[in-house]
């Protein structure tokens, strides 16, 4: 057996695969309209294979359910960063503690990670987040205002920013 499985869970943004330690933590959360490219791509990464879920583990489909509806402001899930590395791993545990419904420019949330001239680090590590939604890289946003990039799909930002109700440009 192998000690990560996953889920998919329908979103209004795409299939949302999720992938779990033994322990139900999250490792790894992407949207894709093609689930098994993610979950091929996050097998790769760490180096095995992983194992359909036969449940909703941890709850997230619920939970993701009550984010898309409105109800549900914050995840409770364990959160396993064992694929994010060095300083990638220390900005997106600052972007996991921005507030839902507000943003923070890259330039905050490389202070907040204690490298002030790291912004660009900062949307690198965004884009490449191996957990999306659950760490919120679409609140991170330009220092002018304007939204920046999310993985190459600024509409699905401004949707999660809408939907949060956040204030952008």
């Amino acid at each position: 057996m192998s000690p990560h499985r996953y889920t998919v869970t329908a979103t209004p943004v795409g299939a949302a695969v999720a992938v779990f330690t033994s322990a139900d933590h999250l490792v790894a959360l992407g949207t894709a309209d093609d689930p098994l490219w993610v979950v091929d791509s996050v097998a790769r990464e760490l180096r095995g294979s992983l194992e359909p879920a036969n449940a909703d583990v941890a709850g997230l489909g619920a939970q993701l359910d009550e984010y898309f509806a409105g109800s549900r402001r914050e995840f409770d899930l364990e959160i396993d960063w064992k694929l994010a590395k060095g300083f990638q791993r220390e900005a997106l545990q600052c972007v996991a503690e921005i507030p839902y419904g507000e943003t923070a420019s890259y330039g905050e949330v490389a202070e907040m990670a204690g490298r002030p001239r790291a912004a660009r680090a900062v949307g690198t590590a965004c884009r490449f987040t191996p957990i999306t939604l659950i760490v919120p890289a679409h609140r991170v946003i330009r220092s002018d205002g304007t939204l920046g990039e999310y993985a190459g799909r600024e509409d699905m930002k401004r949707f999660l920013l809408a939907l949060e109700g956040a204030d952008v440009r």
